[in-house]
Order: structure tokens, then C-alpha cells, then sequence
């Protein structure tokens, strides 16, 4: 038998009318995947796609917290240590009072005092200059943030025992105290014994050096 003949014969309208319907359904199907299933999958993926995002940035929000929590801390502590190393470098005394009080301890120890004359006063900005500037200048690791260093000379009398009790007790003193140069001479009483010596025999010549707050 000729097969085209016997194709022909396997295509009846009988068998149209059944596979038309299939062919309709499958049209029909296939128009809805590409205009309502796909844009829908489409559409799910992008919102899977932004929840995820919005999971990630509110982990991420979550490790920021964390973090600026410890910063935070972290700043709190090296706020609190800063107070501390100013409080410990100028104590809580302003400098009229630190004045006041080296003049009681000057009494306590027989200082006769013959002039105070302030020199310099330098503030913690010009520490940072000469460090920014990479001079060879000696920068002063005690000048922080929020000090003032003076340079106060100081001229007076008195005897050797005392002298020692006076440096003793500037040592104590809640401000810390350095002394940068002291010139120490003998004074010889005028009168016809010679060699004899009155009770402040010793005239002094102090350059101290005094951190206080700004």
C-alpha cells in the first residue's frame, strides 16, 4: 500500500475532531504560562530576590549596632582615661591656687620669696603643631588635650635645710611639678666676722615647670 495513502487514511474528520481540542488546550495552556505563569515566576523571584536583600541588610544592621555599641564603649573608656591622666598630670587645683599653695609651703619652710615671674604658657595646640610640623623640637608627652604647661621662675632665700623640705614638699603636690634649673649660691652676712652666715645663707634661683587645665 502506498503510504501516503495511508497517511491520508489516518486523518479522517474523526480524528481531527479529537486531536482539535488537545491542540486547543495545548494553545491555550501555553498562552497562559507565557502571559500569567512566567510574569508571576518572574514576579516571585524578584520579591524572593528583595527579601533576601532585606534580610541581609537587617543582619547587617544588626552587626552595625553591635559594633557602634563597643565603639561607643570603647570611646567611653578612652574618655574616662583621658580624665584620668589630665586629673593625674594637673590634679584639680587652678593655677592661683597651685600659686597660693607653693606660698604656704614657701612659709611652712622659711622661703623668703624675691620675685615669681612667669615665663612662658604653653597649651596642648602647640604641642600638635610641632608635631605636625616634624620639627626637631622636643614635643612634652605630659602637654594633652585640655592642659596648659607654665614655665614660672622663681627667685628666693633661705638655708639649706629648709630648701630641702621645700623641694620635698613640692614633690607631694596633687599638680606634677618639674624642676628645669636651679642655681643655688651662698650669701656671706656683711659684717666683720668673716665667714659667718645668717639664717637664709642661700640664695636660690628655681625654674619650675606647672600643668594645669585649660
Amino acid at each position: 500500500m502506498n503510504p501516503l495513502k495511508k497517511s491520508r487514511n489516518l486523518i479522517t474528520p474523526e480524528s481531527a475532531a479529537s486531536f482539535l481540542p488537545i491542540i486547543i488546550s495545548s494553545g491555550i495552556g501555553l498562552l497562559i504560562i507565557v502571559f500569567f505563569v512566567m510574569p508571576e515566576f518572574i514576579k516571585s523571584n524578584k520579591v524572593n530576590l528583595e527579601l533576601n536583600e532585606f534580610i541581609r541588610k537587617k543582619d547587617e544592621l544588626e552587626n552595625l549596632k553591635l559594633n557602634y555599641k563597643k565603639i561607643s564603649k570603647r570611646l567611653n573608656d578612652l574618655n574616662n582615661q583621658k580624665l584620668r591622666i589630665i586629673e593625674l598630670i594637673s590634679g584639680a587645683s587652678n593655677l592661683d591656687t597651685l600659686l597660693a599653695n607653693v606660698g604656704i609651703l614657701g612659709r611652712k619652710n622659711n622661703i623668703e620669696f624675691l620675685s615669681i615671674v612667669p615665663q612662658k604658657i604653653v597649651i596642648s595646640s602647640d604641642n600638635k603643631s610641632l608635631n605636625n610640623n616634624n620639627t626637631k623640637l622636643e614635643i612634652d608627652p605630659l602637654l594633652v588635650e585640655g592642659l596648659k604647661k607654665y614655665l614660672i621662675d622663681f627667685s628666693f632665700k633661705t638655708d639649706f635645710i629648709y630648701l630641702l623640705s621645700f623641694l620635698r614638699d613640692l614633690e607631694f603636690q596633687e599638680n606634677i611639678i618639674l624642676i628645669n634649673d636651679i642655681d643655688v649660691k651662698v650669701i656671706k652676712k656683711n659684717n666683720n666676722n668673716v665667714g659667718e652666715l645668717d639664717n637664709n645663707n642661700l640664695d636660690v634661683k628655681l625654674s619650675m615647670t606647672f600643668y594645669g587645665k585649660n
